[in-house]
């Protein structure tokens, strides 16, 4: 059973509190380095409630007027969580990992090939650059994956090779139990499959890690097999907004490829890497009411494909910097329901390979899976 099951209802509360209204730091240096910008968890950090650690906004303007204060971290770490200056609990902040400090033999840092997301979790976004991302009026508006590469906290393009070097690594190092590869969406009818299939080998050819790649629909099906056969042990294909005019408006260029086509890629996908083995990310708060979202994940739940949905976060720098995070409230009324269909179809995130469903970091929703 997942620990979050396990999870008393207020903990429960407080974690999907939390991640809606973000968290003011005394001590921004606490644990692990917050990111900002680039392709998510964005603008956040990783934050351990109750045993389990999520990742909580501390970089928007949701969380610099949260009712939140994290105090000054004590010789072990905890802090003590204030909920308008009244102390409610105590939490703590994952250290900065082992690998952190060591680079390839080219000069490149490992973190920027590849960060520490939640406890235990390895991600990298293998291409930092995205045709959805080139004009600013056909790109996703909530997307800030060009801000680490403007930076300077990642390379553009991630090889085979420094990826297995650097999950072999943190393994070693500092226990990493699965990685996710995602990618931007490069101007090739496969919209990323290949070079995720590439990364999948290499890394698996170092280490028995599980994998999750993540990539839009790819125009062949026969995909799904290649990055099977290449190491992938689950998929995610993210919706993001599952209404037409939602998608539209915020994401136009993500937008012409159809939930039509998502639907059918699931189901080849599902067909290939297995019921629960499939993923998609939902993003509450960005339009869609809330019967659309439940409705749509009690359909992707029927096709046996996990719908991760996380509250959304206004990252600075993006057009919905000042768009509202999604109300605590709101986001009950999703994951309750949600949660129960999972449990239900015997769905759970727990049962997944890889990825971030499995990870649950950056939604409570694992938690309601009772």
């Amino acid at each position: 059973m997942n620990a979050r099951e396990n999870l008393p209802a207020s903990s429960r509360q407080l974690m999907t509190e939390l991640q809606s209204t973000g968290l003011r730091l005394v001590d921004p240096r606490a644990g692990v380095s917050s990111r900002r910008g680039g392709a998510g968890p964005s603008d956040h950090k990783a934050v351990t409630v109750d045993g389990v650690t999520i990742m909580v906004p501390v970089h928007t303007s949701t969380a610099w007027e949260s009712p939140f204060v994290a105090g000054e971290p004590d010789a072990h770490g905890k802090s003590a969580l204030m909920r308008n200056a009244i102390p409610i609990a105590s939490i703590s902040f994952p250290k900065a990992p082992r690998f952190y400090a060591m680079q390839t033999l080219d000069g490149v840092p490992y973190s920027h090939i590849a960060t520490l997301h939640s406890a235990d979790v390895l991600a990298t976004t293998v291409l930092q650059t995205c045709i959805r991302y080139e004009s600013r009026r056909k790109s996703c508006k909530f997307c800030a994956i060009g801000q680490s590469l403007a930076a300077g906290r990642t390379i553009a393009r991630k090889t085979p090779e420094q990826l297995a070097e650097v999950a072999r690594a943190a393994v070693l190092l500092d226990g990493v139990k699965h990685m996710v590869l995602t990618t931007g969406t490069p101007p090739t009818p496969d919209r990323g499959a290949q070079i995720l299939c590439e990364s999948a080998f290499a890394i698996k050819a170092a280490v028995d890690l599980p994998i999750q790649a993540q990539c839009e629909p790819p125009d062949d099906d026969n995909w799904f097999e290649r990055m099977k056969a290449s190491g992938i042990d689950t998929l995610g294909m993210h919706l993001e907004a599952v209404t037409p005019a939602v998608r539209e408006r915020i994401m136009p260029g993500k937008a012409t490829v159809p939930v039509a086509r998502y639907m059918d890629a699931f189901e080849a996908a599902v067909a290939v890497f297995g019921r629960g083995q499939v993923s998609t990310y939902i993003l509450a708060g960005l339009g869609d009411s809330a019967q659309a979202i439940v409705d749509t994940a009690h359909e992707l739940i029927a096709l046996g494909v996990y719908p991760f949905v996380v509250p959304f976060v206004p990252i600075s720098g993006t057009p919905l910097e000042d768009h509202p995070a999604p109300t605590p409230e709101f986001m009950r009324s999703i994951l309750a329901p949600i949660g129960a269909m999972l449990a239900n179809a015997g769905m759970r995130s727990a049962d997944i390979k890889a990825g971030c469903g499995k990870c649950g970091a950056c939604s409570s929703l694992s938690s309601y899976e009772v």
